[in-house]
């Protein structure tokens, strides 16, 4: 056959085009560095790489056979030669079967047959077109194999010759021949024998790849047999009881489902890097190890540390998963399932309790380090998360305030449980508390908020700092007094601790025992040289105000401190119990001398305050304190001056009690509410004082942020504009101070000033100053301004036409 025709050309010309397509778009596609095992996507690196390697072959390859018969000379344009260039694309089908098998969307078994089936079909096709090129080619056509069966075979079709070829070509790969075709000339003898050198070669790869396939399919089944074979000659060898060899075997049975499912999950982690790990772990088992009770509290730091460290496994039904009295090396948490507890009592077996998802078991005995207490039994398939004992006091000793609150749930849980034998798990730890045998990392709070003075003396003397304070500043001298702990006050003033020490909020010492009625304790500050002064008087003034606590208000000033003082808020006790309409507060705070005529943080006195509330009691009383002389230092005149009239012109619906409502809730019984949070670091949203309420909370206080425009423009009509910003201004110390610049006049620094009192004033100083009237002001940030109120102390203002 000299050339191709009819639908074989249309055939191998389609497969031409789509092999040309290939070469095109290899330019484009990126390749791995094999030096630097990086991936290299510059078009020039690629296309220079592509021609220096194959790309002269794939071109050769892929030229149309009527085009190479058209420019070849004569003596090279037979067919059969040309069509050999096509076997270079073998390397490419060969590299399509190479990334099937890497694929996890197709199956590796029939892949891999699937190439052993083409490998095979393809070399008896190309050793059948040899055959027949031998015939072909030979000199004298009768004397060759295929004249055999018909010495005019060139007289016949394409396809029956090629069928006759395929035929002498698998039976000699089968070696089932020689019978009716057989080599007749000497260069067919020798092709015989090449072919069945390689065919030895050829069969002994497919073979060896196809038992390699089976046998990986029955491996895990036959190592499963093996392995259920051994453990069932341990058990009759040993002579085990049956419920031991039963659950051996249906923990082995387990393994071999988890692993023929694809559940064996700790597996796969322990293949990944650490960091995977703990991703996935905090992805799966985060939710559920922070809603166990153990674990309430504590920081995200060592929760997510300790999801990191579990392990998942699965139990099947009826297993034990933990034996009564053995040794404490693990505790385990419930995902899924569910566990009975067992009490073992005369050789009698007990159900006791049942745990489900979220609950955990094991923690006794390795927090209190005793003989597990129970035994726990799976009741169906089940996956716990176990931790070990010694990996969890690790990272307890990194997180000490997180040990603390870790070790009072538990002890608040057995609390709660009222079977004996917890009760008598409960003494027996107390009582390794007190002596500090617990490999717990334990603080002085911890031993202050149980009131343990036995183990706060072992922690003292163990060289730990008795000013050792949470992450609130509390020291556990300011929660033994909050107490009432008096051996623990005791024992931490003779070791040093500072009874003046203030925590975040301004607290101290004295005022939480003073707050939690503790008078021992706060006899013995006081003659160990505690000072209320030392905190924030002005906030505990307020505080007693607020409550309404005249024995607390007097409490306060019997210990030296001074009512008068602004708290944090920027407001006094005078503001706060005029607020409050409280006349006997008023009048203790007046005959402690109290000025009424002081401003607070918001430009307000006591005197003016109650003249704008109406309060008549507290006017009158006010008013026969003659008024402070206030010009001297540039403060407001009472507003009594600068509005006559003003019980006239207030509406009566501002006639009414206006109570500052504390940012803290009620006081716990008994003291400031030191619970197991304060102890560990926690904030103490329970504890009362704190950042309390304050004058900026109270109604009137927000009256005077939010209508000081509207009061000041009321003053401005009825003095006229020559107190108009003499009046409304608030003197220069309150004032905020402000940038005002204006780039349209090359002025892009800006000039410090006081903020004007009002917008209409801050137009016209714009006016005087940059010689235009601006129409609008906008902040730095580009936030257009249009109410004097919103200006800040600090703001950058800019002026624009």
């Amino acid at each position: 056959m000299s050339s191709s025709k009819g639908a074989l050309s249309i055939a191998d010309n389609v497969v031409n085009g789509f092999f040309a397509i290939d070469i095109v778009l290899t330019f484009f596609v990126a390749y791995l560095d094999k030096h630097t095992y990086l991936l290299v996507d510059n078009p020039k690196k690629i296309s220079l790489r592509y021609v220096k390697s194959w790309f002269f072959l794939d071109v050769m390859s892929t030229i149309p056979a009527e085009l190479a018969q058209a420019v070849l000379p004569k003596s090279v344009e037979s067919y059969s030669y040309l069509q050999l260039l096509r076997l270079w694309r073998l390397r490419r089908v060969s590299a399509m079967f190479a990334r099937l098998e890497k694929d996890r969307k197709y199956s590796y078994f029939w892949i891999r047959c699937s190439k052993l089936v083409c490998v095979a079909l393809f070399v008896v096709h190309f050793v059948a077109c040899g055959f027949y090129l031998l015939a072909a080619r030979h000199g004298d056509p009768s004397k060759t194999w295929i004249a055999l069966n018909n010495e005019n075979f060139k007289q016949e079709s394409v396809w029956a010759r090629y069928v006759t070829s395929v035929y002498w070509s698998i039976t000699t790969f089968t070696s089932t021949g020689y019978g009716d075709l057989h080599p007749v000339n000497s260069k067919e003898m020798v092709f015989g024998i090449c072919y069945m050198f390689f065919i030895l070669g050829l069969t002994s790869y497919i073979i060896g790849n196809m038992t390699n396939l089976v046998v990986h399919v029955t491996s895990r089944t036959r190592k499963f047999r093996d392995t259920i074979q051994a453990a069932s000659s341990f058990g009759h060898r040993n002579q085990l009881p049956v419920r031991i060899q039963d659950q051996m075997l249906a923990h082995l049975c387990l393994r071999y489902r988890t692993d023929s499912e694809g559940l064996q999950q700790q597996e796969v982690l322990d293949m990944l890097p650490k960091a995977i790990i703990s991703s996935v772990s905090h992805f799966l088992f985060h939710p559920l190890v922070e809603g166990v009770y153990l674990f309430n509290g504590i920081s995200d730091d060592l929760l997510f540390q300790l999801v990191s460290e579990m392990k998942a496994e699965y139990y099947p039904p009826r297993e034990e998963v933990i034996l009564q009295n053995e040794t404490p090396t693990d505790f385990y948490i419930l995902v899924t399932g569910s566990v009975d507890i067992l009490l073992y009592r005369n050789g009698v077996e007990q159900v006791v309790g049942e745990l489900t998802a979220g609950d955990v078991c094991g923690e006794v005995g390795v927090l209190c380090y005793r003989p597990q207490p129970f035994t726990v039994r799976t009741k169906q398939l089940s996956q716990l998360l176990r931790l070990n004992r010694t990996a969890f006091l690790n990272m307890v000793k990194t997180n000490i305030g997180d040990g603390t609150i870790i070790m009072n749930n538990l002890l608040q849980h057995l609390k709660e449980r009222s079977e004996p034998l917890m009760q008598t798990i409960l003494a027996d730890t107390e009582h390794m508390l007190a002596q500090g045998r617990m490999d717990m990392p334990l603080t002085l709070c911890f031993a202050a908020s149980r009131g343990d003075d036995l183990l706060m003396n072992h922690l003292l003397k163990q060289g730990l700092n008795p000013d050792e304070f949470t992450s609130n500043d509390r020291t556990a001298l300011h929660i033994s007094a909050s107490r009432g702990s008096v051996q623990c006050v005791l024992l931490l003033l003779d070791y040093g601790a500072d009874p003046n020490r203030k925590d975040s909020e301004g607290n101290v010492p004295l005022w939480d025992a003073i707050l939690g009625k503790h008078e021992d304790v706060v006899k013995i500050l006081a003659d160990n040289g505690a000072c209320i002064t030392s905190g924030d008087v002005g906030q505990f003034a307020c505080y007693a105000v607020e409550e309404g606590n005249m024995e607390l208000l007097r409490e306060i000033i019997k210990y030296g401190g001074d009512v008068s003082l602004l708290s944090r808020s920027g407001t006094t006790a005078l503001h706060s119990a005029i607020s409050e309409e409280n006349i006997e507060m008023v009048t203790l705070l007046i005959k402690q001398g109290v000025d009424v005529d002081k401003f607070d943080a918001h430009g307000w006195t006591p005197r003016a305050l109650s003249e704008y509330l109406g309060q008549e009691e507290i006017k009158l009383l006010l008013r026969s304190i003659p008024e402070t002389k206030n010009n001297a230092d540039g403060r407001i005149p009472p507003i009594s001056e600068v509005i006559p009239h003003m019980d006239e012109q207030k509406p009566r619906s501002w006639r009414k009690k206006y109570n500052s409502m504390p940012t803290m809730p009620p006081m716990m019984s008994g003291s400031m509410g030191t619970n197991v949070n304060e102890a560990s670091g926690a904030t103490n949203n329970n504890r009362k004082l704190g950042r309390g309420s304050s004058f900026s909370n109270s109604l009137f206080g927000i009256i005077s942020a939010s209508n000081r425009k509207s009061k000041q423009e009321t003053i401005a009509e009825l003095k006229g504009p020559l107190h108009q910003s003499s009046i409304d201004s608030v003197p220069p110390k309150n004032r905020a101070r402000v940038i005002i610049s204006c780039p349209e006049k090359d002025d892009v620094a800006g000039k410090l000033v006081l903020r004007p009192g009002t917008f209409k004033e801050l137009l016209e100083y714009g006016s005087q100053t940059y010689g235009f009237y601006p129409t609008k002001v906008v902040s730095e940030d580009g936030v257009s301004m249009e109410d004097i109120d919103v200006i800040r102390d600090g703001d950058h203002l800019i002026l624009a036409s």
